[in-house]
């Protein structure tokens, strides 16, 4: 043994999304909502281009999701947060970490926009206060000068509100890219006509997930979808979307499991009328 250290990388690592977006690439999104190194982990095997540790409605804090950007760094995978709200404490704290993009929810107008791009870009583009405790580590010696160009900043459009105020959100210089909420556009659309849910049909909610599609084309940059299944994100994919979120962890689980258990049953001949799988949220 020489030795000798291995040195920091120099340039930042680069964002793996952004240059599949460029190169016109669909990006499969995982999302994880389970706070467990391992079970992040056997995700991030499985090929997909993307996670997205959902700090909002996932069962995981900061310790956890510092645990699954360390546990996954050895995948080929970009990895996201969805932070709890709109509040600059919880967003800087994720990006230094380690994630390598922010998506926020209840994104409701251009003031709103432009709050969440000003907590993501060091100055002169933004007040986010300097402190790369992990990522200037994980990402590389030239995090801090490079980490304007590469990180995604990404809103959440998911309500009545935010779909009047469509155009102006778009257009907010520094965004990055909108990630459609089904579930809650659905609650604020159609007040209380349809379930929250994914993979919809509804003429009403198509059309509003296409024109979500239409003005971040329009616009320049990146529309992504909660979708809960291939054949919906193939779909969402031909309409013009650059990410899909293929399913969470939890419901790959319940999913996987529920399965098994049918066709176990089935080869037992005890079948369980009574028994409705569970797939959770």
């Amino acid at each position: 043994m020489s030795g000798k250290m291995t040195p920091y990388r120099e340039n930042m690592k680069p964002n793996k999304l952004k240059q599949q977006w460029a190169d016109g690439q669909p990006t499969l999104n995982a999302w994880l909502t389970i706070g467990n190194g391992f079970a992040a982990e056997v995700i991030c095997a499985q090929g997909f281009d993307s996670i997205v540790l959902d700090m909002q409605h996932g069962v995981m804090g900061y310790s956890e999701m510092l645990s699954i950007l360390q546990s996954t760094t050895a995948y080929p995978v970009t990895p996201l947060v969805r932070v709890p709200w709109l509040e600059p404490g919880a967003i800087m704290k994720a990006m230094d970490a380690g994630a390598y993009g922010v998506i926020c929810p209840m994104i409701n107008n251009r003031a709103q926009a432009e709050a969440l791009v000003s907590y993501m870009r060091y100055p002169p583009l933004g007040n986010r206060s300097f402190g790369p405790t992990r990522i200037g580590v994980s990402a590389g010696r030239s995090y801090a000068s490079q980490a304007n160009e590469q990180i995604l900043c990404i809103a959440m459009i998911e309500t009545a509100e935010g779909m009047k105020n469509l155009q102006e959100i778009v257009t907010t210089p520094g965004l990055d890219g909108i990630y459609v909420g089904p579930a809650d556009l659905t609650l604020g659309l159609t007040n209380g006509r349809l379930a929250p849910g994914a993979d919809y049909e509804d003429t009403e909610i198509v059309a509003a997930i296409k024109k979500i599609l239409s003005a971040c084309k329009e616009s320049g940059i990146a529309a992504c979808l909660h979708c809960g299944s291939a054949e919906y994100a193939a779909k969402a994919f031909g309409w013009g979307f650059n990410l899909c979120t293929l399913n969470s962890d939890a419901r790959f689980l319940a999913a996987a499991a529920s399965v098994s258990v049918k066709k176990a049953r089935e080869l037992l001949g005890h079948a369980d009328p009574e028994h409705k799988p569970n797939p959770g949220y």
